[in-house]
């Protein structure tokens, strides 16, 4: 009889600690990151992410398990990538930029087993990896894309630079310029924005981390030969134009200012005059609060991807040096971004 209590105890104790266990022990939970290249724009929504996704519960070395890749801008490199990681079941794959994008679409798209979050990608329907920004993915990617519409941005330049008409606009051949360009056309046929002009040049795409220098470099040319020809000079939506290389070329190389696309252009001294740009924190706040939901079992489905909240920046300094005037409104849009 007491030989039966010790086991019924033993049996009883092995149970209580195994639930312990159980219980105590998280699960897990795996986020392979894919850069397109180690760029600031992409470093700020990745550490923003990052970091709510711990003021959300998931935390890097505890509960989450974050493996980390950056592309540098060559495509191919997401094959040997995926070749490694598809067997370590990372629950989430994080695409940071439109060459990441494209590469794991390749790889992943329609996979039931992956789900894509995608950030700074500029036209993800044209990529082909969403429909639209209204209905639920049809497969295993959402998210958040990068710029701001092309209508509001055009429709804010046009409240700086009510007498400008023409515009020059350089950009680097990669996918999310050319998208870019499209939008652009299809909007100067609205009767809106009837009365302006873009003039258009193109550089060659330079792969690898540093590319965008090499980029800005063959930029220059054009620069000079549409310095005389423009009002406004404004930065292409791809990374030559998002980078501190192109901006300052553009203004040490230029007599006409500079409209940015994003906000460092400007509060960081690069070069842009004045900026409408999307918010990378909002979007990385965006983003960890979409992983989060896919690690608590929420369908992809149930995810509709979204358009970035956009901001404004003006420096002051260079704003009158172009004898730009800047009405209250204005500035009360910039608020905290501007540089006086």
């Amino acid at each position: 009889m007491q030989k039966a209590r010790w086991v019924f105890f033993l049996i009883s104790m092995i149970l209580c600690c195994t639930s312990s266990l159980a219980f105590g022990n998280q699960k897990i939970h795996k986020l392979l990151i894919i850069d397109s290249q180690k760029a600031k724009l992409y470093r700020i929504l990745r550490e923003e992410m990052v970091r709510e996704l711990k003021r959300l519960g998931y935390e890097d070395g505890k509960n989450l398990k974050i493996t980390y890749y950056s592309l540098g801008h060559h495509e191919k490199k997401a094959i040997n990538i995926w070749e490694i990681e598809k067997k370590n079941d990372h629950e989430v794959v994080f695409l940071n930029g439109t060459i990441a994008a494209l590469a794991f679409k390749k790889l992943i798209y329609g996979d039931k087993n992956i789900n894509a979050v995608f950030g700074n990608v500029t036209d993800p329907v044209g990529v082909g990896v969403i429909d639209d920004f209204i209905n639920p993915p049809k497969a295993n990617f959402t998210g958040i894309c990068y710029p701001v519409k092309v209508n509001t941005r055009f429709r804010f330049i046009k409240k700086i630079f009510p007498e400008a008409r023409n515009f020059g606009m350089v950009y680097a051949d990669m996918p999310q310029s050319r998208s870019y360009r499209i939008w652009l056309e299809k909007m100067l046929k609205e009767p809106e924005f009837k009365d302006i002009n873009i003039i258009f040049r193109t550089v060659a795409f330079v792969k690898g981390e540093g590319g965008h220098k090499r980029m800005a470099l063959l930029a220059k040319k054009f620069i000079v030969e549409l310095d005389k020809k423009v009002d406004v000079f404004v930065a292409p939506s791809d990374m030559m134009g998002a980078q501190e290389p192109f901006a300052k070329m553009v203004y040490t190389t230029a007599s006409k200012p500079l409209v940015g696309i994003g906000k460092n252009e400007v509060t960081d001294n690069w070069g842009a005059t004045i900026s409408i740009f999307p918010s990378l924190i909002l979007a990385g706040d965006t983003v960890a609060r979409m992983i989060k939901d896919l690690f608590e079992g929420k369908s992809i489905k149930k995810i509709i991807p979204v358009w970035p909240k956009s901001q404004v920046a003006i420096d002051l300094k260079k704003a009158k040096k172009f004898k730009i005037k800047l009405t209250p409104e204005i500035l009360e849009l910039a608020k905290d971004n501007i540089v006086r």
